[in-house]
């Protein structure tokens, strides 16, 4: 069984720095410079896969934490916990480039756009689930009541992801789904996504089992 995490997290690593490269390469490279905004539109190939991770972290938070709630088994807590601690890093990744490529696209770093505001909430969902789940005295305790959160909160996901199509807003339309992407952008956008999705992954892979080495250790040494 080891043998076959280690043989995955191979494939895992390998396959990240293959399409890492290829990446880098379409978004620096290949693809055209973007006629209106020029070449700080680059950034849409890093910001829309890092703000896919950060629903999709989420997506693995709530699904892990119901199944701590129902089967109240502790190595669902340990993926959620550490699906959690990534989305809440992509989140914020997510509210740091989104602002770089605002200033240069809207003239503003922020505005109380609806998707921008609705990420903001995803952030302080992500912290306040940190917060309960890392500061409860009562470890077992903590881990239910953060799931609690976890579930409850994942209700801005949906909203967040279709706010550029519920309310009005700065934010482009669903330009990849109505074919408003050409096909070097699309591809490049497609490899990008591919990339960050197999890191994710990763990292989700490792975190998790750091997380079971350090519930180890404290069981030790509570013993």
């Amino acid at each position: 069984m080891k043998d076959r995490g280690f043989q995955l997290s191979y494939l895992l690593l390998g396959l990240s720095c293959a399409l890492m490269m290829a990446s880098l390469f379409l978004v620096f490279v290949y693809v055209p410079t973007e006629k209106t905004m020029g070449v700080v539109q680059r950034i849409f190939y890093f910001h829309v896969p890092i703000a896919w991770i950060s629903f999709l972290s989420f997506f693995v938070l709530f699904v892990a934490s119901i199944l701590h709630l129902w089967k109240k088994d502790a190595k669902w807590d340990i993926v959620a916990y550490s699906a959690a601690e990534i989305a809440i890093l992509f989140t914020t990744l997510v509210l740091v480039t989104g602002p770089i490529w605002a200033k240069a696209a809207w003239g503003a770093w922020w505005t109380w756009d609806s998707r921008l505001t609705t990420t903001l909430v995803l952030w302080l969902i992500l912290a306040a689930y940190m917060l309960v789940r890392t500061y409860s005295i009562d470890e077992s305790r903590g881990a239910r009541f953060a799931a609690v959160v976890a579930v409850l909160g994942f209700i801005d996901v949906p909203i967040s992801a279709l706010a550029i199509v519920l309310w009005r807003t700065q934010h482009p339309g669903p330009v990849i789904f109505e074919g408003g992407l050409a096909p070097s952008m699309r591809l490049t956008l497609f490899v990008c996504l591919g990339a960050f999705t197999a890191f994710y992954a990763l990292l989700l892979m490792y975190r998790v089992s750091l997380r079971k080495a350090e519930t180890d250790v404290k069981k030790l040494v509570q013993n």
